[in-house]
């Protein structure tokens, strides 16, 4: 409820214009609620702590776990073995395993390796792959790779939010031209209802023709069928700016009757700036869609490496030094003699598996950078191509503006010689026509 109260008092709060009942939704404004309370804004965090979740995953192959086992069999009155084992594994970022228990056993029919001292024996020791798994095996790429995915995630969030700004960017200038152009032909309805009353008594004065009525009925009908569409299109483009209007990602807003946006003549246009130019030089290093491709190349290279790993033979070597307790102590009985170790060693004969693995990845890394040129030329001509409309936009948008002006001139000059008797209904009409259309032409610039 409380948050519902910060958005009514943002929105409550906006600039009033000349009328009191109309308040200014600017563009910053807008924005901002979005970036706060758009649901998939929210989404867009959750990436992070996804990232961070994937990372703590990971970790959880290298966490010590506690293991005990116990076997009895007794059988016609006899104990034929009664085993017991438990103890602690310590997996390393090295490759080294640690690990240390302690095991008692008995019976009559016990296995004589598992023969230990009536008071049972302590170990402790290591285990270590020389070959495959000695410089990264599974458990320390997963890790690396959640940690690579995890750094990507700040990226994906910078492009989800770009993309729901963008988004919203559009509705809101949609709003704004649907908006002024309704406004534009709402005034071309206005004059030329006043025309045709004034042609209307002049004619039934005598003064000027009743043909004269026809011709400002007929540029009536036809602009209140433009102004329909007007309005049809500003409704459309209102109800669309109000999807991006949430509280809190959870209960949607609906955009007041008395929100409007900016007006066509508030707006100032302006160049390029240096700032903005010296910035496409650092597209390569900060797009977000270019960043998600390196993140994917430093996956693709642990993937690698590991796949590399795999061309060794499988050479495990395990210590493990054995202590009888004495007195309770289990150190007490630690010998350099007493010890077990021993070794694994496995290795296929053709490599086939790890040799087509490793292709398979060299083959992903190749496309990957290929898509990685191919796309970053896509953006340097997409951005370059921005700027030009960018700048060309403003050259026309201050010549209309200026265009915009002499129509109103020539309009006004018009009218002054109708209200005289030197000029026509149809003059007037195609000067409001093209003044009109210049206005339009402007707020879409």
């Amino acid at each position: 409820m409380r948050k519902l109260l910060v958005i009514f008092l943002i929105l409550s709060a906006l600039q009033s214009k000349a009328d009191d009942s109309l308040k200014l939704l600017n563009f910053e404004d807008f924005v901002e609620i979005v970036r706060v309370h758009h649901p998939v804004a929210k989404q867009a965090n959750l990436r992070l702590d996804r990232g961070n979740a994937e990372v703590t995953k990971a970790r959880g192959a290298f966490d010590p776990y506690a293991f005990v086992g116990f076997s009895n069999k007794f059988f016609d009155g006899q104990t034929y073995y009664r085993v017991a084992d438990g103890g602690l594994k310590v997996p390393t970022w090295f490759g080294i395993e640690l690990k240390a228990g302690f095991e008692r056993n008995s019976g009559i029919y016990l296995n004589s390796d598992a023969t230990v001292p009536n008071a049972g024996l302590f170990y402790a020791g290591a285990s270590i792959n020389l070959g495959n798994g000695l410089f990264i095996d599974e458990r320390r790429a997963a890790l690396r790779a959640a940690q690579v995915y995890n750094q990507s995630t700040l990226v994906e969030r910078r492009f989800i939010y770009n993309e729901l700004i963008y988004e919203a960017g559009q509705a809101y200038w949609d709003w704004f031209r649907t908006y002024n152009n309704f406004l534009v032909l709402q005034e071309g309805v206005d004059l030329v209802k006043q025309r045709f009353e004034a042609t209307k008594q002049s004619a039934i004065l005598g003064d000027r023709p009743f043909i004269d009525t026809l011709e400002s009925v007929i540029q009536l009908q036809i602009r209140q069928v433009n102004l329909q569409q007007a309005e049809l299109e500003y409704k459309n483009a209102k109800a669309l700016l109000g999807v991006f209007l949430w509280a809190d990602a959870k209960i949607p807003l609906e955009l007041s009757d008395e929100s409007v946006p900016y007006l066509k003549d508030s707006l100032a246009t302006s160049p390029i700036s240096l700032q903005v130019m010296q910035k496409l030089d650092s597209l390569n290093f900060l797009h977000p869609l270019l960043r998600q491709y390196e993140f994917k190349l430093e996956g693709l290279k642990i993937e690698r490496r590991l796949k590399a790993e795999q061309l060794k033979p499988d050479l495990n070597v395990h210590y493990i030094p054995l202590s009888e307790p004495v007195n309770g102590s289990p150190l007490a009985g630690l010998s350099i003699y007493n010890y077990k170790w021993g070794f694994d060693f496995a290795m296929p004969i053709f490599l086939r598996k790890a040799r087509g693995g490793l292709a398979i990845t060299d083959i992903k890394i190749k496309e990957t950078i290929l898509d990685l040129k191919n796309k970053n030329a896509q953006l340097q001509y997409k951005a370059v191509a921005s700027l030009n409309t960018w700048d060309n936009s403003n050259q026309q948008a201050v010549l209309y503006r200026k265009t915009v002006n002499d129509y109103s001139q020539l309009l006004e000059g018009e009218l002054t010689k109708f209200r005289v008797g030197e000029s026509s209904v149809f003059l007037v009409n195609k000067r409001e026509i093209g003044y009109i259309e210049a206005q339009l032409k402007f707020i879409e610039l």
